[in-house]
């Protein structure tokens, strides 16, 4: 399997003074996902959870839906010269019926570490109609469990402790009880790999639960959370106008800077519960902010 980090030598600089040191650094390296032996998307990732990443990645693209979609995932053997794995390569079997998407017209599958989106013809290819509807969904989270997320998400990120270099996705029950956590060089990969596990556990729609990420809010990854049936997302970075948009189409609740005791509330208002209040406005599209006290 590969390895997640590395170490080599550094220069490292500090007030004027020069000295060598050996650093610990994250490891990218690309992966190919294939449907039924046909090269499907490359995308640049930290090794580990790849079959999650390539079933998550699956879901966001509606390809599937549910377990019962999946037949098997395995690596490619026979991926270098000398015929050794170098587990870079990924063949996924989708049960009888999942119809096989034809990638030859409206996109390009190929996706860096920065960007989900790379690739995408039209924002309209990417406003997938989700299988679920999360607008109805009956989640209530009080304001004190919110604000722990981003320190309990932080807690449990092992290999950025040895980086500094890798982005968290965590899933969280309305209580804030951690349900699973996965780190990746990129944003939209390991949420890709969060909803993979959950897939692949028979978990999804994701009803009733809160996906927090460590950077910011984007539109992939709002879309991400809508495929997998996710009604809240909060983030501690700032948040995309489309984003927003999504998110208030959807029925979601998004919230952004979440930090220390002050978050936005930018979709779904709703699903808040304020202190000594039975809920925020039912306004589900106009932001509030929620200060520090």
């Amino acid at each position: 399997m590969g390895r997640v980090t590395v170490r080599d030598k550094v220069l490292r600089i500090r007030d004027g003074s020069a000295s060598e040191r050996v650093d610990t650094m994250v490891v990218e390296e690309p992966l190919e996902i294939r449907l039924d032996g046909s090269p499907l998307s490359i995308t640049m990732r930290t090794p580990g959870h790849d079959f999650d990443l390539a079933a998550g990645f699956l879901v966001g693209e509606g390809v599937i839906a549910r377990e019962s979609d999946l037949v098997a995932i395995r690596y490619c053997a026979g991926a270098t010269e000398d015929g050794s794995n170098t587990y870079n390569v990924l063949d996924v079997t989708l049960a009888a019926g999942v119809p096989v998407p034809d990638t030859s017209l409206e996109r390009n599958f190929y996706t860096s570490s920065s960007c989900g989106l790379c690739g995408k013809a039209s924002l309209d290819a990417v406003r997938t109609q989700a299988p679920w509807n999360v607008a109805g969904d009956g989640l209530r989270i009080g304001v004190d469990t919110l604000t722990a997320l981003p320190d309990r998400l932080r807690a449990a990120q092992r290999v950025f402790d040895r980086t500094g270099g890798l982005h968290a996705a965590g899933l969280f029950t309305p209580e804030g009880e951690l349900l699973a956590l996965r780190e990746d060089v990129g944003r939209h990969n390991a949420v890709d790999k969060l909803v993979g596990w959950a897939l692949r556990s028979d978990r999804v729609p994701l009803a009733d639960t809160v996906l927090m990420v460590s950077g910011r809010a984007s539109f992939e990854l709002v879309q991400k959370a809508w495929m997998a049936g996710i009604p809240m997302m909060a983030a501690v970075s700032a948040p995309s106008s489309l984003a927003v948009e999504l998110a208030a189409e959807a029925g979601m609740t998004l919230v952004g800077f979440l930090r220390g005791s002050s978050m936005n509330v930018y979709a779904g208002r709703q699903r808040i519960l304020l202190e000594g209040a039975p809920s925020a406005p039912p306004a589900a599209t106009e932001g509030i902010r929620v200060p520090g006290r």
